[in-house]
């Protein structure tokens, strides 16, 4: 269906939720290794934040309390540099200075859990709720069950 000019309405058919939980494509992080993955991570996330990464290296020292370097972000974000993987702490600074929730992830995806946007929250205990609904029904449909059979 063609929209008219000026028509305002929304096309139902092409509208896609957005990407509930933060994380990058799995093309722009894909590494041989959690190294790999992590620098290929922090190259993502300070080229998508429109900052410097000399801005972004001092935003997290102020964050952190110490002097990060501009020179240490880039060790980070090569995968050649092994022995310079960026520790957590950093990693947690980086997410902030970037605002990109991406970069934590991975650990939560590692241990069953998703990082998504806060305002989604009450609609993730809706559906703990409703799980919660679903397994007192099925308690109570065995239980009117039983004493069906009991009366009879």
């Amino acid at each position: 269906m063609m929209a008219r000019p000026g028509d305002t309405t929304l096309d139902l058919f092409s509208w896609e939720p957005p990407q509930l939980v933060k994380r990058f494509a799995p093309e722009i992080t894909r590494g041989a290794s959690i190294r790999s993955m992590s620098a290929r991570a922090v190259s993502a996330a300070m080229k998508d934040s429109g900052k410097t990464r000399a801005e972004i290296a001092e935003q997290m020292s102020d964050i952190l309390g110490e002097d990060i370097t501009e020179n240490m972000l880039n060790a980070y974000a090569s995968e050649a540099k092994e022995a310079h993987t960026i520790p957590h702490h950093r990693l947690h600074a980086l997410a902030l200075a970037t605002l990109d929730p991406r970069l934590l992830q991975p650990t939560a995806e590692a241990i069953g859990c998703a990082v998504i946007d806060e305002r989604y929250l009450p609609w993730v205990e809706v559906g703990q709720l409703a799980d919660k609904k679903d397994e007192i029904d099925r308690a109570f449909d065995a239980t009117r069950r039983a004493a069906r059979r009991g009366m009879r």
